[in-house]
């Protein structure tokens, strides 16, 4: 079996799925408001899995709401060249009085989809997140991660170009997640799909990412840019995996101590 390889990052840089261009993000009015993110500039390359990392309060789910269009950014640019975006949360927001079938069917009205061609869609994208069979259920009936692969379903149905994921695994326990993860790697190649994805989980970055953005708090900046350059199909216990893991950890800790440092200056 070949083994599918991560993408050269200047490859990908050809071929720009988001171009961000010195973005800032204020909350509230002048200087009394908090600034979330500040002059942040960011390339995806399409096709590309970017990850996220950061503590939280550095702007990563801001960043994703402003790729995303649900928010508009204070100062600076964000371009999508008019690809299609979806976007997937850690809470799956299923509609728990509608079948899973009904949850997904409602995507693809939004999307536009004839109502004839509706069930069609929803058996294929079902197929897609292996959930074959369960139309008919309701959210209570499912497991937590068989609920995120629905909610997966219903954004895909959005036919997505750009996919943001905003620590959409967090909730789940490690051997779901671990699943997970080989299931969004594999939609994502094969529907040549360009993922940016947030998360906390340093080694699930690495475990995803072609490339982990590493951002720092108080204003959100971006702090460190690590190119993941390690085969796929990869294992989140791999030892490659654990040595650019510890690589960030080190870069998350010298970041702790020196907004210690800064707080106790202040005071």
């Amino acid at each position: 079996m070949s083994v599918a390889q991560p993408l050269a990052v200047d490859a990908l840089r050809v071929d720009t799925a988001v171009d961000i261009e010195h973005v800032s993000m204020r909350y509230g009015r002048g200087d009394a408001g908090t600034l979330a993110l500040d002059d942040v500039s960011l390339q995806v390359g399409a096709g590309e899995f970017l990850c996220l990392l950061g503590r939280s309060g550095c702007g990563k789910s801001t960043l994703l709401s402003l790729i995303g269009g649900l928010e508009r950014p204070t100062a600076g640019t964000i371009d999508v060249g008019g690809r299609r975006v979806g976007t997937m949360f850690q809470d799956s927001s299923l509609f728990p009085w509608l079948t899973v079938a009904g949850n997904i069917e409602l995507s693809l009205a939004l999307s536009g989809v004839p109502r004839r061609d509706r069930a069609s869609r929803v058996e294929e994208l079902l197929d897609i997140v292996r959930l074959p069979g369960t139309e008919r259920k309701r959210p209570h009936e499912l497991s937590g991660g068989m609920r995120q692969r629905v909610a997966l379903a219903r954004t895909l149905a959005q036919d997505c170009q750009v996919l943001l994921m905003d620590e959409p695994f967090a909730a789940l326990d490690a051997i779901t997640r671990d699943a997970m993860h080989d299931e969004i790697e594999r939609i994502w190649m094969e529907r040549e799909l360009t993922v940016v994805f947030v998360t906390h989980n340093v080694r699930e970055a690495v475990r995803l990412g072609d490339r982990v953005m590493l951002m720092k708090p108080s204003p959100g900046r971006m702090a460190r840019e690590m190119v993941v350059d390690v085969p796929r199909p990869r294992r989140m216990d791999a030892p490659e995996i654990a040595l650019r893991a510890a690589e960030l950890h080190d870069e998350l800790d010298r970041q702790e101590r020196l907004a210690t440092r800064t707080a106790e200056a202040v005071a």
